[in-house]
Formats: structure tokens, C-alpha cells, sequence
């Protein structure tokens, strides 16, 4: 009930711009395999992440979902233009549950400025803080 009456306050409540934000890290490579084994060498112990993958899995993908880590994947394709609305529904989602970390795997580089600008505006420039990307 105590974390019911907590929630309740902060929603009426805007965050000052990147305080307490979540890091957000944009992560690209040539494969998912090893896009994916970047963010598992980036994950810390005892802390909870999220990762948005786009793409299919590669069979020997080594990110599992886990306590400590969920694991979203989104159909390639545009994530700034026809995937937009699928990753800001999957954003969304992931903020709900308060991860320590964020990582956003992409497999097309086209259009990472503009994503990155997307993010960087209402209402993820409140939620999010984008760390430097991890390019492999």
C-alpha cells in the first residue's frame, strides 16, 4: 500500500531534466551476436537492465532474460520511421519497470541521429540520459 501511495504521488510529479535519469545506451554492430555480447560485457552485477533488440535472434545469442536482465526484441526495420510506434510502446513499457540500465540494440544505423534526437525530446529527455553509444 506504501508503494501504491508513493507511485500515486510521483505521478503528478515532472523529474528535473536527468535527475535520477535512466542511462540509456544505443548500442550497433555488424550481428546481433555481437551486439548482443557487447551489452552482456556491459552489464554490471547486482544491477537491473533492460535491452530493446531489433532484429531476430541470433541462435547463439547469449542475453537471456533473467532476474537481473529482460530482454525485448522488436522486428527489424526503421525504428526511427516504420518501428517507431513499436519502440516507443516498447520504451514505455520498460520504463514502467524502473531498470537501472537501458540498452537499445540496433541493426541498421541509417537513422541513429534522428533516433537519438527522438530521445533526447519530450518525454524521454526527462526519463532518459543517453550515455555514449557502444559501437562493435
Amino acid at each position: 500500500a506504501q508503494a501504491t501511495r508513493r507511485r500515486a504521488g510521483q505521478a503528478g510529479q515532472k523529474r528535473p531534466m536527468n535527475a535520477a535519469a535512466l542511462p540509456a545506451t544505443l548500442v550497433t554492430g555488424a550481428s546481433a551476436a555481437v551486439r548482443e555480447a557487447a551489452i552482456a560485457a556491459s552489464l554490471g552485477q547486482g544491477v537491473t537492465a533492460a535491452a530493446i533488440l531489433e532484429g531476430l535472434p541470433d541462435p547463439r545469442s547469449i542475453l537471456a532474460a533473467s532476474d537481473s536482465l529482460e530482454v525485448h526484441r522488436i522486428a527489424p526495420g526503421c525504428v526511427c520511421c516504420t518501428g517507431n510506434l513499436v519502440l516507443r510502446v516498447t520504451l514505455n513499457r520498460v520504463l514502467r519497470g524502473r531498470p537501472a540500465r537501458l540498452f537499445i540494440g540496433l541493426a541498421n544505423t541509417e537513422h541513429l541521429d534522428q533516433l537519438r534526437s527522438w530521445l533526447q525530446h519530450p518525454p524521454y529527455d526527462q526519463l532518459l540520459e543517453l550515455t555514449p553509444d557502444l559501437r562493435t
